[in-house]
């Protein structure tokens, strides 16, 4: 039988009467390496908080690293604090909504109304249904749905609840409930259907430094016509628009509390084809996570903690000085920072834990520049070189004024790299899925070390498709396709 593990940042919010489980504290599961060994369990994350970066978010974040099967997921956390995401979700349920709580109306004799939902059960027998479909949509221990009517009835706000606050009563539901709940399989969201090839790219014209340049995306445009794919460019405006289209190609750098990601999400809830899927994005755009599950599954890396707040001593002992320090959903070079010392990491590390519960330690290890190799569907596309900025440690190098400059770089064909730099891009991209990714490397006379995989590569005329040219662009494209007509048979 799969093992359980409750996480509760204290101890006392298990209560006497609650199942026999293994309850395991938040902080503990994060930082002991014996969980990290877990082989096949299921994480029940009863934090008092999910917030993003909040240690309950990071909690099921490190879990889905682990392969551990987490409720709620990070996903779904993201989802329940996005009202935009919850209106797209919820909307097919409001029929089914006004149609169980109608005949309930006159006897209510009010125009509020609010279900609690504990591992998909609510108290009231005839609403069962309809609870068991909200906890489908959002898989959460515990929920609070609320009613509202105006002409008829609607969801107005799905939110979290949390055991700290529970009542007695509320305690004795919420055993019976996870008692139940534990002996069912977990299953996954399905996805819909569609038939077009229209693609949009998303792109912001004000981007400082987006992930691809005008000439690439104009360079899309024309080889998809040749391709028999209607390619627009799209912008943030454009959200209401996107169902029109049968996928998705985002081309502006993607974050969780970001609208890129509730374009992934409404283009996979529409059963488009979408490039950067929302799981490459909640996995890449989290260095705690990508860290995590680099060293879970023995790919090499540089030495790297994770700090929580109050334990920057172990940043000397471990790592050492200078060190590199990163809040967890930095780009381009942005939020990554060294320290010298240990005055320095100190200051710095305050400054960071005001952003997130967690961040990043990670031994510095200079070398004149990076590998990027470029890799679609876990097949390699593109290999570079991005040299360092002039006097700096860094690729690209933000001034105080918000003026940034980058490093050079050199091209080369795939055969022309080292074979073990290839490898060791594809090993890495393979935790991540079968999307478009960009693995970061370094490589000196120890040996190669992955830095990071980005869902968001950079694409550029005249940089990374400086070998295959068109090609580059035709092999993107045609991998769309693929993904297209496949569905289409399903």
């Amino acid at each position: 039988m799969t093992a359980h593990i409750v996480l509760v940042d204290n101890a006392k919010d298990w209560k006497a009467g609650f199942p026999e489980l293994q309850v395991v504290q938040a902080k503990d599961y994060l930082l002991k390496p014996e969980y990290l060994k877990l082989k096949g369990v299921r994480v029940i994350n009863l934090t008092r908080s999910y917030r993003y970066l909040s240690t309950g978010y990071y909690c099921s974040l490190l879990a889905e690293a682990r392969r551990h099967k987490s409720i709620p997921s990070v996903r779904t956390m993201i989802d329940l604090g996005s009202k935009a995401i919850y209106n797209l979700d919820a909307e097919d349920l409001d029929t089914q909504v006004n149609r169980t709580l109608k005949r309930y109306s006159q006897q209510m004799n009010a125009a509020h109304f609010d279900m609690e939902i504990f591992f998909g059960q609510c108290e009231y027998k005839d609403l069962q249904g309809l609870a068991r479909q909200i906890f489908e949509l959002f898989p959460c221990p515990l929920l609070k749905v609320e009613f509202t009517y105006k002409n008829e009835w609607q969801i107005a706000s799905i939110k979290p609840l949390f055991i700290n606050n529970l009542t007695p009563d509320q305690q004795t539901f919420f055993g019976a409930a996870l008692d139940k709940y534990i002996g069912k399989p977990w299953r996954a969201p399905r996805t819909k259907s569609f038939a077009r090839y229209d693609m949009a790219i998303l792109y912001n014209p004000k981007e400082d430094l987006p992930p691809s340049n005008l000439t690439a995306l104009r360079k899309f445009i024309k080889v998809g016509k040749k391709l028999g794919i209607a390619i627009e460019l799209i912008e943030k405006k454009d959200y209401t628009r996107l169902a029109e289209y049968d996928a998705l190609f985002i081309r502006e750098t993607t974050n969780i509390d970001h609208h890129t990601y509730r374009f992934a999400k409404k283009a996979e809830a529409e059963g488009m084809v979408v490039i950067d899927d929302p799981n490459s994005i909640v996995k890449c755009t989290n260095k705690v996570y990508l860290a995590e599950l680099l060293t879970a599954n023995n790919v090499s890396t540089l030495a790297t903690i994770i700090m929580r707040k109050g334990h920057v001593s172990a940043l000397e002992k471990s790592i050492g000085f200078p060190a590199v320090l990163k809040i967890p959903d930095g780009s381009f070079s942005r939020g990554v920072f060294k320290a010298n010392n240990k005055d320095e990491a100190t200051r710095i590390t305050e400054r960071l834990f005001k952003e997130s519960d967690l961040i990043l330690a990670q031994e510095y290890r200079y070398t004149n520049y990076d590998w990027r190799v470029g890799i679609l569907n876990n097949q390699p596309l593109f290999v570079c070189k991005y040299f360092m900025s002039k006097a700096h440690w860094q690729i690209v190098k933000h001034g105080p004024s918000g003026h940034s400059t980058e490093g050079g770089f050199q091209s080369l064909p795939i055969d022309e790299a080292p074979r073990e730099v290839i490898n060791t891009a594809l090993a890495a991209a393979r935790l991540i899925g079968n999307g478009f990714y960009g693995v970061d490397l370094k490589q000196d006379d120890h040996g190669i070390y992955v830095i990071e995989v980005n869902d968001n590569p950079n694409l550029d005329s005249g940089v990374e498709d400086a070998i295959l040219g068109d090609g580059l662009y035709q092999i993107i494209l045609s991998e769309f396709i693929r993904r297209i007509e496949s569905r289409k048979t399903q």
